[in-house]
């Protein structure tokens, strides 16, 4: 069976098992999408996402950054944070890395009211934290688009990894 035909016959709980980490531990955006069935493709799926997201409210936005993990120093992770953050050897770091990326989230969350969020895929500790000491000097205005421009650059990656599987 075909991907799109596959998509489309998922039951709304195997459609947000699927989907519903694709925003950090969101799975409303899932649920939400799931009634905008049925999807042309993978690319209409994805757009609905994004564009779910997208016309979220400022707040509602800030609710989905916290859900966000601290970089390297979170322990409770989804299977997605997990294998981006092994995939950047976030958990790898020396004991001064830790150090650093524990003051500097720290410091971060006390700045904007949520966490450091990048897109780690393709990047290694040492680029995440160059970025990181860049954006913390960052005024809010600046930061929160960042900050939600990264949300979407790793929704994009989830969603990619999974449309790009053969089986759903």
């Amino acid at each position: 069976m075909e991907f799109t035909k596959k998509l489309n016959s998922l039951s709304k709980t195997d459609f947000t098992s699927t989907f519903g980490s694709v925003f950090e531990k969101s799975e409303w955006i899932a649920n939400e999408v799931f009634k905008l069935k049925p999807f042309k493709n993978s690319k209409d799926l994805i757009e609905k996402m994004i564009n779910i997201y997208n016309n979220c409210s400022k707040e509602k936005i800030v609710k989905i950054f916290n859900l966000h993990p601290k970089l390297a120093i979170e322990r409770r992770l989804t299977n997605f944070s997990s294998k981006e953050q092994i995939g950047a050897q976030l958990n790898s770091c020396t004991k001064e890395e830790l150090i650093e990326f524990k003051k500097l989230n720290l410091d971060y969350k006390k700045r904007f009211k949520f966490p450091f969020i990048i897109a780690v895929k393709g990047k290694n500790k040492n680029d995440i934290l160059k970025n990181f000491r860049k954006r913390i000097d960052n005024d809010y205005e600046t930061e929160f688009k960042e900050a939600k421009a990264q949300v979407i650059k790793i929704a994009l990656f989830r969603l990619n990894e999974i449309t790009n599987k053969s089986s759903i």
